[in-house]
């Protein structure tokens, strides 16, 4: 079982030539595909799922009277997710024979936090402890007649004594049995261990010490960087992308100006600081920033509880993560009406991560529940509109943003946020288009190319999925009796679905009407423009199949 840890994988199981086109359209993927491989024995692309996996397949393999060896290898931010930890107290009581290999590089995209890190920190140190009890029991046993005694007695103090210098208990106490810490680098030693591994009985855990990037300097000077790397020069590491200005770190500007007028404000984080643009909030109110390690469900029922004494939490978190924190979201915020602000990173189409990463869900998900209130801005300025209003808005709040910067079109027109109200940015007969975030540029892009073919179309920015605007988008219908919705998610339960309730609801008859978005299947990886043209959601095919 591997995530992030698959490349070498993949080079070692028959798709070494395959590698440059890695993450990249109709290429390999970049994480454990079953369809790729009979080598890729589950998939994966989210942290922290490997042991509840193997154990499972364990299970399985005993049921079954099978034989093979089932081994996880987790990373040790990831045991930071409660899924992991619950999966090692459910292995531990099941006694079943399963291999855990703890990669453990201080590591998982930032720099590690919390009581976890802390334990496993003092885990590499016990070589003290190991070296001493073997030097006293050297010395024991060379005394007459009272050293049995002594070692007896000895023994049976020696479990508190363990359980004070030794944080390999906590793994012991679960019901594995604990080996390590292992040289990762050192590959003789390594291969001893699991050798011997093999003939143990029962869940067994291998705690691995390894250095990020080990090997390749800039890599071991920046792991956070090389993550998840673009092209970069080999000599000197530097990316040969240049970065530019995106909705996360506009994000994080503005949530910096608001939080040196507001002490109220905090910011929470799931390992994710650099990527959801906290990184400078960090550093400017170091009390008031939160990183809770990977655990998306902790960091909203965390915020809940900061929100009800009185705090404003703003919690960035990539689309498809708050997939795991949907329960939270309904149960910790919407029940009790907390002002918690959710901000959505990372939404629609995301491209090389492909299925796991795609965020096309969120509006479909967050849209069925009650009390809450979702937004999407079209451009950098909005989202800073967005964000202001939801700070005092004081309820659950949605806010979702793609990946990346702004379009091509620039707009010229922003209303003020009003609670529940859309924006008509151009006006006509012929056509009403209403769209909502990254997808309103569109929009716009379709307007202009069926007004070159004669056609008078209406553009209308919905702003808010939740509530919709109902009035300036139903007098719009009314009047063009032809409409299209497009949104940067699946078509079922987002813009498209709560407009065609609308129709439905408001009894209207005689209209076209068309949704456009992605079907209901999983999105594979490969650029934005590709896929959106797979789909046909770029413009000249939603402006193609209108003009028919």
């Amino acid at each position: 079982m591997y995530g992030h840890q698959s490349y070498v994988h993949k080079i070692l199981t028959g798709r070494k030539d395959k590698m440059p086109t890695l993450r990249q359209f109709d290429g390999i993927a970049g994480f454990p595909r079953n369809s790729e491989s009979e080598y890729d024995s589950f998939d994966t692309g989210h942290s922290s799922t490997s042991i509840s996996a193997a154990l499972g397949m364990a299970t399985a393999r005993d049921l079954k009277g099978d034989k093979e060896y089932i081994i996880a290898v987790i990373g040790d931010g990831a045991l930071t997710g409660g899924m992991a930890l619950e999966a090692l107290n459910h292995a531990g009581a099941m006694k079943t024979n399963l291999i855990v290999i703890l990669n453990d590089n201080e590591m998982s995209i930032s720099k590690n936090v919390g009581g976890i890190s802390m334990f496993l920190s003092k885990a590499r140190t016990r070589k003290f402890y190991t070296e001493s009890n073997r030097y006293i029991k050297k010395i024991v046993n060379m005394l007459p007649n009272g050293g049995n005694r002594i070692i007896k007695f000895i023994r049976k103090i020696k479990y508190s004594i363990k359980q004070l210098l030794l944080p390999n208990m906590f793994f012991e106490d679960l019901g594995f049995r604990y080996l390590g810490p292992i040289d990762g680098h050192d590959i003789e030693k390594l291969e001893s261990i699991l050798k011997k591994s093999k003939d143990l009985e029962g869940p067994i855990l291998i705690h691995v010490v390894t250095k990020k990037g080990k090997g390749y300097k800039p890599a071991e000077e920046n792991p956070d960087k090389f993550h998840s790397a673009s092209n970069f020069d080999i000599e000197t590491g530097i990316s040969k992308k240049e970065k530019a200005v995106d909705y996360s770190k506009i994000f994080g500007e503005k949530l910096i100006e608001l939080a040196k007028k507001n002490d109220k404000i905090v910011a929470i984080t799931a390992a994710m600081k650099d990527g959801t643009g906290l990184a400078k909030f960090e550093k400017e109110f170091p009390n008031r920033f939160f990183d809770v390690g990977i655990a998306e469900e902790h960091a909203i029922g965390f915020a809940a509880g900061l929100a009800k004494n009185g705090m404003i939490p703003v919690v960035p978190i990539y689309s498809s993560f708050y997939q795991r924190s949907f329960d939270q979201v309904i149960h910790d915020v919407c029940i009790q009406n907390l002002g918690v602000v959710m901000c959505v990173d990372r939404a629609g189409i995301v491209g090389n991560d492909g299925e796991t990463h795609q965020g096309v869900f969120d509006l479909s998900f967050f849209s069925m529940i009650p009390n809450i209130t979702i937004m999407a801005p079209k451009d950098f300025k909005e989202l800073e509109y967005m964000l202001e209003y939801a700070i005092d808005l004081k309820r659950p709040v949605v806010i979702r943003y793609p990946r990346g910067g702004e379009g091509k079109i620039k707009f010229d027109m922003h209303e003020k946020i009003d609670y529940g109200q859309a924006e008509i940015l151009k006006t006509g007969n012929n056509l009403t288009i209403v769209a909502i975030g990254k997808m309103v540029e569109r929009a716009l892009e379709v307007s202009n190319i069926l007004e070159t073919e004669g056609k008078s179309v209406e553009v209308i920015n919905a702003r808010f999925l939740k509530p919709l605007d109902k009035d300036k988008i139903l007098t719009s219908i009314l009047k063009t009796k032809n409409i299209i919705t497009i949104e940067d998610n699946i078509i079922d339960g987002g813009l498209g679905s709560k407009i065609e309730d609308l129709i439905y609801n408001s009894n209207i008859k005689d209209i076209k009407f068309k949704k456009f978005g992605y079907p209901d299947e999983f999105i594979k990886h490969g650029s934005v423009p590709e896929i959106e043209k797979k789909y046909g959601m770029d413009a000249a095919s939603i402006a193609k199949e209108m003009s028919v």
